[in-house]
């Protein structure tokens, strides 16, 4: 008895085996689609940085406050020695002296130029004088060109003092306006420092205390928006060609176990991260949940086609990428849309045909 009811059952289980191994093709919908893990983040959301380094005075606002656009987030008490500006201050002061005063260097020049102007009229009065008297076949050779270098020297020292004034003049206003504006910087860096908020939004993140030092190369706060929220998808480069805007998208959280949103595609980042060779897309939520938090995290599909009604077979009885085990021996399909499980069949074979799982 023992041994009939063995027999039974293992004729049983290679029966049961053997179908598992054979099916025919059925017609189902089918939808390809492209999987991606998912971040949720406020939109517009952005680092808040001080333009000066210091210590920080005091946080006007606290974490979840809703704040508006202008208002102050942090202020900043810079802590560059006073010495600085002091220094500059002299700088500016000795830099007006050296333009405006009475014993700047443009003084002397002008003095300079006072001085080669009378040289100039004396030896153009001499030469004109030499000159009339070579018309009338009166003095020498000699004497005419010794005038006439004369007055040319003195008219060629003219322009170059001139010259040397402008020159110095324009260096003195330069070093002036650069002693001012350096003077401004010193008194803006030694001043309060009050951060306001780019956008009407929401405090996410206060990253430091009252009393801790400030750098400007590390962050202060997150702001964001307080009602708008964006999926953020990681496509990997070989989907990324798939993905347009408007695209669908069905969207699974992790904080609402089992409850699925929808969503579609509206911005698809061009750049490649290529630490991880991902490309980063957005979506927004038709109907966003009621709760939600920077940093939630889930997965979703992004809907890539549909079809409705067509012949399909599972994607494990497909052996060389385009073909399937019949009777008649291997056959060669045309393959359409895919999923995870299933894909279309095109071409190839029929509904009746049974096929066989590769071993």
């Amino acid at each position: 008895m023992k041994k009939t009811y063995l027999l039974f059952a293992c004729v049983f289980y290679i029966s049961c085996s053997h179908k598992k191994d054979e099916i025919s093709p059925e017609y189902r919908s089918i939808t390809e689609s492209v999987y991606t893990s998912i971040i949720i983040q406020p939109d517009s959301l952005y680092q808040v940085y001080a333009s000066v380094a210091g210590i920080l005075e005091k946080n006007f606002v606290e974490e979840h406050n809703l704040i508006v656009k202008g208002n102050a987030i942090l202020q900043v008490v810079n802590n560059t020695p006073k010495l600085n500006t002091e220094n500059t201050r002299l700088f500016l002061q000795q830099a007006k002296e050296n333009y405006n005063g009475t014993t700047s260097a443009l003084n002397s020049i002008k003095d300079e130029i006072i001085t080669a102007e009378i040289r100039l009229k004396n030896d153009s009065i001499n030469f004109i004088r030499q000159r009339n008297l070579w018309n009338q076949k009166i003095g020498s050779q000699v004497e005419y060109d010794s005038k006439n270098l004369n007055y040319e020297l003195s008219s060629n020292n003219l322009q170059f003092i001139k010259s040397n004034y402008y020159r110095t003049e324009k260096q003195l206003l330069t070093a002036l306006k650069q002693a001012e504006n350096n003077y401004k910087s010193s008194l803006i860096n030694t001043k309060d420092f009050t951060v306001k908020s780019r956008i009407n939004g929401k405090v996410y993140a206060l990253y430091k205390e009252p009393g801790e030092i400030v750098s400007i190369m590390e962050p202060l706060a997150a702001i964001g928006s307080a009602t708008n929220f964006i999926v953020e998808m990681l496509v990997d480069e070989v989907d990324i060609v798939k993905i347009t805007k408007d695209q669908e998208v069905i969207i699974s959280l992790d904080a609402y176990n089992g409850e699925i949103f929808t969503g579609k595609v509206s911005k698809i980042y061009p750049i490649k991260d290529a630490r991880n060779q991902t490309f980063k897309v957005e979506a927004l939520f038709d109907e966003a949940p009621k709760k939600l938090y920077p940093g939630l995290s889930g997965e979703a599909n992004i809907i890539i086609s549909k079809k409705d009604s067509v012949l399909t077979i599972p994607k494990e009885y497909l052996l060389d990428f385009n073909k399937v085990k019949t009777d008649d021996g291997l056959i060669e399909i045309s393959i359409g849309l895919q999923n995870m499980e299933f894909l279309e069949v095109i071409s190839g074979i029929s509904k009746n045909i049974t096929i066989y799982k590769p071993k």
